[in-house]
């Protein structure tokens, strides 16, 4: 395994944990947090889309290997 893999494994980690502090704190401030969470759950979950639809998507594979070259 490459350095470069276990520095990104090890940030995706540490992320990972901040944001669960996050949300821990945002829901310790009840009333308040809530609003501000359900606004990273929205964030999060188009991140999540966004990314999984360019792993995915074939058209853009081929146009990054094969054209411009």
């Amino acid at each position: 395994m490459s350095l470069q893999k276990i520095c990104l494994i090890l940030a995706c980690i540490a992320g990972g944990l901040w944001a669960l502090g996050l949300a821990a704190g945002l829901v310790a401030a009840f009333p308040f947090g809530l609003p501000v969470l359900a606004g990273l759950g929205v964030l999060a979950f188009v991140f999540v889309r966004v990314v999984r639809d360019r792993l995915n998507n074939a058209e853009d594979d081929y146009y990054e290997k094969n054209i411009d070259k």
